[in-house]
């Protein structure tokens, strides 16, 4: 049956005005195209029709179901599908970047709007990422190397809502240096507080997928963190960061003091002296310590044997000392990924939080690069020698 331009033009007036009319019309358009694409692929090829099947892909604004035809020998593919699913990649990579810098999905349907003149709603942005979504978790599941020589370790929290509640949640990061020099995250996971045997969970977890061996864990001074680091690596030297020893101790004081204080504790910390040590540090350290503790007797708890781990840094090659002896490296990858949940108020779920620092963290790309300065350090890297670029 032929239709005059008259007819067809009243049969789409109809359909628009139906509910999601442009999507159906638009559904109806892409369906002749491919029959007809199919009429002449069979023309050519010698081939015939064999019926349909169906698929899905994004459109004007929300998902089209599609009616697309197929040809026996099973070779037809049709064009327009093709670009569509080319556009449907594109627009699913930008919504991705644009989510993982920090926008809503509203402020990305907006964006979408006001860019490309199709409005796309909150679940159509969260379908467009399910693929991104999808490989960020598996990426935060990969099969480990079995030795890192390093890894630093921090905890930052956010606003996460857990059922019909928000709180603040602490979230964990396991930054690495691998043999090459280069470094990766390895690990990203959520526990309501931090806690030294939530560590010790998340060490038991990186094992099985493959971590045998680390020769250095730099980490804060967590109550019990030393005694869940031996637990699961116990030939790790542990170093506890010395930025967060020399506020603590600068808490503890007068303001007046603050300032001799600090001057006195970067002397007893310098990491540059070529022939030092860990127990010439912690020497310095005591005698520190006992020169302000008539003045300040909480500063006694400094004493105690734990307080030598804030010091093994000086059994390392000079060159390195300074990323070695703080958590600065991970510090400044919690604070990348505030900025990127800074506009948002609470996060719904943990998932979703773990989504984004996960695309965060995938996306660091001065981690691909070599630490020169490592190559100083044999006790740390077998050997290893430094590419030369």
């Amino acid at each position: 049956m032929n239709f005059t331009q008259d007819q067809v033009r009243e049969i789409l007036g109809q359909i628009a005005q139906g509910e999601n009319g442009y999507q159906k019309i638009l559904q109806l358009s892409i369906e002749a195209i491919m029959r007809s694409e199919r009429s002449e692929f069979n023309r050519i090829k010698g081939d015939s029709s064999n019926g349909y099947r169906f698929s899905s892909v994004l459109g004007h604004g929300g998902k089209l179901e599609l009616v697309v035809p197929r040809s026996r020998h099973h070779n037809f593919y049709p064009l327009i599908l093709a670009l569509i699913k080319d556009q449907e990649e594109e627009s699913r990579n930008l919504a991705y970047e644009l989510y993982s810098s920090g926008l809503t999905g509203d402020q990305i349907g907006s964006f979408f709007e006001r860019a490309f003149g199709h409005h796309y709603s909150k679940a159509s942005i969260s379908t467009m990422m399910q693929t991104a979504r999808e490989d960020v978790f598996q990426w935060l599941e990969r099969p480990l190397e079995n030795r890192y020589p390093i890894l630093y370790l921090d905890a930052t929290y956010w606003h996460t809502r857990r059922e019909d509640s928000v709180s603040n949640e602490a979230y964990y990061t396991v930054l690495a240096v691998k043999e090459d020099r280069t470094r990766e995250v390895i690990a990203l996971l959520n526990h309501p507080t931090e806690g030294s045997n939530n560590w010790r969970e998340a060490f038991e977890n990186l094992k099985k997928r493959g971590l045998q061996e680390v020769n250095l864990v730099v980490c804060d001074g967590l109550t019990g963190i030393e005694n869940a680091i031996t637990a699961s690596f116990e030939m790790a030297t542990i170093q506890l960061c010395t930025v967060h020893l020399s506020r603590n101790i600068q808490a503890k004081v007068k303001p007046s003091d603050r300032k001799q204080v600090a001057l006195e504790l970067r002397e007893v910390l310098n990491p540059e002296t070529p022939d030092d040590n860990a127990s010439k540090g912690f020497v310095r350290f005591e005698t520190f310590i006992n020169r302000w503790i008539k003045k300040y007797p909480s500063m006694k708890s400094y004493l105690a044997p734990r307080s030598r781990l804030y010091f093994n840094y000086l059994n390392y090659h000079p060159q390195i000392r300074r990323m070695i002896y703080t958590t600065n490296w991970i510090e400044r990858l919690n604070r990348n990924y505030k900025r990127t949940l800074r506009m948002r108020s609470s996060m719904p779920s943990p998932e979703s939080v773990l989504f984004l620092l996960g695309s965060v963290a995938m996306k660091r790309k001065e981690y691909q690069f070599q630490v020169f300065q490592f190559s100083f350090e044999p006790k740390l890297f077998n050997n290893f020698e430094l590419e030369k670029k």
